[in-house]
């Protein structure tokens, strides 16, 4: 059952402690905009959230514990100040993935173009052993538009980075993807992209290596950050080129409706495998 506004409120103001279960189990279900904060056009209007603080607790940057909160933001907050930004070798490459990605979301006037770069030096320079590719962009993006300091939004960033790139060690993407398709197939079992030689590897290993935030436009990514459905109609109509396109770059979608559906694909996931077992 989605959580209300107040309820989000309500969590997120208490005076001695953020109840971090109560605020994953309700987040689990949508964050609504006006509490997880948006800064981008959409439908010609700007729409701008009171508050961003769901993410900060649910990544940890922000402390369960509110006695320790405004220390914790203190020392965050001067040591991004002491990290050095500037890196020459990818900040060409950068510049041109965020004026792609914010033609891409509408963002018209760039203003946010030095924090990217900034956050993205500051990680890189902080993680020599990682090359530069574009979805960090991408990955950063969410960030960049809903949280109003920049030290926030690095210490997000490296948070995501961090969780992203643990899990990615020891999950073998090739194992993934044959196990997305697996599900794919049981949901809708006489659709097969060979048949229309679209390359499964090329976008299924971007969706889950990613988090769909190459793919996906930012409104619906920020609603809900790794679910997508297309129903079996849709993609039947299309052709080869057409796939590969839609794959590539998803259109915005009815969020809601993705995560009831979701939630009834797991449950019936779950329920078939119990009935294997038994």
């Amino acid at each position: 059952m989605t959580t209300s506004i107040k309820e989000f409120n309500d969590i997120l103001t208490a005076e001695v402690y953020v109840d971090l279960d109560k605020l994953r189990e309700s987040a689990r279900h949508g964050v609504p905009l006006d509490v997880r904060g948006v800064k981008i056009q959409l439908d010609d209007d700007y729409a701008l959230s009171n508050s961003s603080e769901v993410w900060k607790y649910l990544l940890g940057v922000n402390p369960a514990d509110r006695s320790q909160e405004l220390t914790s933001l203190k020392d965050k907050y001067e040591e991004y100040l002491t990290i050095e930004k500037e890196n020459s070798d990818i900040i060409k490459r950068v510049r041109g993935e965020v004026s792609r990605y914010q033609r891409k979301i509408k963002d018209v006037d760039g203003a946010n173009a030095t924090i990217f770069e900034n956050v993205i030096g500051a990680y890189m320079n902080n993680n020599r052993d990682v090359d530069y590719y574009p979805a960090l962009v991408h990955l950063c993006g969410p960030f960049v538009y809903c949280i109003k300091s920049e030290s926030d939004v690095y210490h997000c960033y490296t948070r995501l980075m961090a969780t992203l790139d643990e899990y990615n060690s020891t999950h073998n993407i090739n194992e993934r993807v044959a196990n997305f398709m697996t599900l794919f197939r049981s949901v809708i079992p006489d659709f097969y992209f060979e048949d229309e030689e679209v390359d499964i590897n090329e976008w299924a290993s971007s969706w889950l290596q990613f988090l769909l935030s190459r793919e996906l436009q930012l409104e619906d990514l920020m609603r809900l950050w790794a679910v997508l459905k297309h129903t079996r109609e849709n993609l039947e109509e299309l052709e080869h080129s057409e796939i590969r396109t839609l794959l590539l770059r998803l259109p915005a979608m009815d969020m809601e409706q993705i995560i009831n559906q979701a939630f009834n694909f797991r449950h019936e996931i779950l329920e078939r495998q119990y009935s294997d077992f038994v």
